[in-house]
């Protein structure tokens, strides 16, 4: 098979990592085309590998240490993608590539660890360093919406370990919202069923009629989110969670302000 159906579905996304790197899509691309390069020049280091697209992660990862290129941020940045970006340039190198690689291309600890060389207690350690360096940049209030104590628990043991301070564990829909008269969250994690029967995305809606914050749902019921009258945009976990990913999608959530809002409603006309 040429070298070109390996490499080609994988461009797209190897030039939004190349340019979350750099700083530029125009200085990404470089290292894109260089990394490109050297797979023509010998096809075998990504046709022999076991996995084509963590082959070309870790090709383009040698390019971007080895070759210096003076990078001006986009100037189509701006806004919460700006902010993002000086985030971003604040995280420590080697603990900013795992974030990236967990939070905006999706790979697993496993994954992450092969891309880098590393051991997964490495890759996993290098994950959760990001994620306190990004708390210590963005710390904020965190309200909790769980009917099970344990789990509510690890959620504040959790959510505190990563710097941030829960200011509230709700285990109703009418304790979330009462919260929410005196308390401004900057991060909401939300059951769907709750104790009483209530749900708790209808909560969530209603808090977001007067607050704009990132959510993030942590359900047994999944199902219930995909048909369910779900913000926009909102993060999905689903229980039983392992600890490594709530905190990923955590910082993720808080590092790229992904605040949410009520779902929007079609008018119908006459």
């Amino acid at each position: 098979m040429p070298s070109s159906e390996f490499v080609s579905p994988h461009i797209p996304y190897l030039r939004r990592f190349a340019r979350a790197l750099a700083g530029s899509q125009n200085v990404g691309d470089v290292y894109v085309q260089a990394a490109l390069e050297a797979v023509i020049a010998e096809p075998a280091l990504v046709s022999g590998a076991k996995d084509a697209r963590i082959a070309l992660y870790k090709l383009l990862l040698g390019v971007w240490r080895s070759v210096t290129i003076d990078a001006v941020s986009d100037p189509r940045s701006t806004g919460p993608e700006a902010g993002a970006r000086r985030n971003l340039e604040a995280i420590t190198p080697r603990p900013r590539v795992a974030f990236l690689l967990r939070s905006l291309e999706g790979f697993g600890i496993e994954q992450i660890a092969q891309v880098l060389d590393c051991s997964v207690a490495e890759a996993q350690g290098l994950v959760d360093t990001a994620g306190r360096e990004i708390a210590e940049q963005i710390r904020t209030d965190v309200l909790i919406i769980e009917d099970e104590p344990f789990i509510a628990l690890d959620l504040r043991t959790l959510v505190e370990d990563l710097g941030h301070r829960v200011v509230e564990i709700a285990r109703t829909h009418k304790e979330a919202v009462t919260a929410i008269e005196t308390l401004r969250p900057g991060l909401i994690l939300a059951d769907i069923q709750l104790a009483d029967g209530s749900s708790g995305m209808d909560a969530v809606n209603e808090i977001l009629g007067s607050l704009e914050v990132p959510v993030v749902f942590i359900t047994a019921y999944p199902e219930r989110f995909l048909t369910g009258d779900r913000p926009e945009p909102a993060f999905l976990i689903t229980k039983p969670f392992l600890i490594e990913t709530v905190k990923a999608v955590i910082s993720q959530a808080l590092f790229f302000d992904r605040r949410s809002h009520p779902p929007r409603r079609m008018e119908l006309r006459a």
